[in-house]
């Protein structure tokens, strides 16, 4: 269990305030600080520094913060565990999140098998770009996540899902030799910060190009609008291959990914490093990985 002081501590990390710590705690600001005192004594080392807005953490005060959250959320996880062995009627939930890719594309078919070997398993999933789920994990809110963006590595473990193949699709074509061969076509693609676009831009600029290379840019918020649009002659656009298999199989869009512009990408289980749940979550991959 969490004592008073680390909780003290953990809500002036999230605030960066120990005003506006002290005061979702309902204690004073004098005991707040008594209890960051008390931890700097314990430790030997000062968490905070003082700034013109309030306290920002030190290198200690981070690495201290990422082994109290996951200490504070595998407590809630085996509260929830302790809770379902006094009772058949609640079981804990199966609680995670998944970029959207892989929740369109990818999870409804590990789940329909899961769910099959598992059929009294409640689950929780959320959908979010991966930015937003890293958020949910570190409050607790999901335990884990499957994504396919970028993350903190100092602060979450994680494992390879999946390397998926990104490419190139469009109505009708073959695929050219080069990536410059495709800048005379509209490009159909996800708005700004979405996994998929970070992808085309990061691949993009190694070949010191960019998205306004093209000779026009279509941005859509959803996949299906864009295979849509695709389809229909509108342009070209990038995508995971995974996303696109339905559509290249039954021939009503084709691959013309250039020789030149071949990419993967990883998708990633991700977690809180230091959860004693660690294990579980590996051995919970290792089953989805044979369910594809």
């Amino acid at each position: 269990m969490l004592d008073h002081r680390a909780r003290t501590f953990l809500a002036a990390y999230r605030a960066g305030s120990l005003t506006q710590a002290a005061k979702q705690l309902h204690v004073t600001q004098p005991a707040v600080s008594q209890h960051i005192r008390q931890l700097e004594a314990h430790y030997g080392e000062p968490l905070f520094t003082k700034t013109s807005r309030g306290v920002e953490p030190t290198a200690a005060g981070a690495l201290l913060y990422q082994a109290l959250s996951a200490m504070e959320n595998d407590e809630e996880r085996l509260r929830h565990e302790l809770t379902a062995l006094a009772t058949s009627e609640e079981r804990p939930r199966l609680r995670f999140g998944c970029t959207r890719t892989v929740a369109d594309y990818v999870a409804p078919r590990i789940l329909a098998t899961h769910l099959a070997r598992h059929p009294d398993e409640h689950v929780l999933m959320r959908t979010g770009n991966t930015a937003e789920l890293v958020a949910l994990i570190d409050e607790g809110a999901v335990d884990f996540a499957l994504i396919e963006g970028s993350f903190d590595r100092t602060a979450f473990a994680s494992a390879r899902f999946s390397r998926e193949p990104f490419v190139a699709v469009s109505a009708t074509g073959t695929a050219p030799d080069h990536i410059e061969d495709l800048l005379g076509e509209r490009l159909v693609l996800r708005e700004p910060g979405s996994g998929t676009r970070k992808i085309l831009e990061r691949n993009l600029a190694a070949h010191d190009l960019s998205i306004r290379d093209f000779a026009d840019v279509i941005e859509l918020a959803s996949i299906p609008a864009i295979k849509a649009c695709v389809a229909a002659g509108a342009g070209v656009s990038f995508l995971y291959r995974v996303a696109v298999a339905r559509e290249l199989g039954e021939g009503t869009i084709v691959d013309v990914t250039p020789r030149d512009f071949s990419v993967e990408h990883d998708f990633s289980l991700i977690w809180q490093r230091r959860s004693r749940y660690a294990t579980r979550y590996r051995a919970l991959l290792d089953s989805w990985q044979r369910m594809r």
